[in-house]
């Protein structure tokens, strides 16, 4: 039974004729919690961040392969920002209308503001789609990263490419 957070991505792909597949499941917080469900393509969920510099003027929404670790200080030279570090929760719902656990780069949508820039690592882009919530936790999306970058670019935010 899909949330009304999720409605609202779904009602978006639908209406912009994009292919996915949901998987509905119980409310995950982690990486781990995500591997716990032994879903099937477990492989493919990606790993999302919410990241601010030290000045708390930028914010970016960081997005890679679940087994990577984010090397922030290699991020902030490639984007050429201020030292980063991990934002709260406050910020999370300000910017996002997310909660923890529900990091998704769908929760740009919600930016009314176009504050945020999602960051993608290049990787991803070899990939045949990906696994990210719908804007909740309770839930998977599966979509092609070209298409999550339609549906980003829709919305009026900057997306930039990274090695990590």
């Amino acid at each position: 039974m899909s949330t009304e957070a999720q409605g609202k991505v779904f009602d978006i792909l639908d209406q912009m004729l994009i292919s996915y597949q949901v998987t509905h499941h119980p409310e995950v917080f982690t990486i781990e919690d995500m591997e716990n469900l032994n879903m099937e393509h477990i492989e493919k969920v990606a790993k999302n961040l919410f990241v601010r510099d030290d000045k708390k003027r930028n914010y970016y929404l960081l997005v890679i392969q679940k087994d990577k670790s984010a090397n922030l200080k290699e991020l902030q030279l490639q984007i050429g920002c201020r030292r980063l570090s991990l934002a709260n929760e406050n910020d999370l719902n300000e910017f996002l209308g997310l909660h923890k656990g529900e990091v998704t780069p769908f929760g740009v949508l919600n930016d009314i503001k176009n504050a945020v820039t999602v960051i993608i690592d290049k990787d991803l882009k070899s990939s045949e789609f990906i696994g990210v919530h719908p804007n909740d936790n309770t839930a998977t999306v599966w979509i092609s990263v070209d298409d999550l970058v339609r549906v980003l670019d829709s919305a009026k935010h900057r997306i930039v490419f990274v090695d990590l």
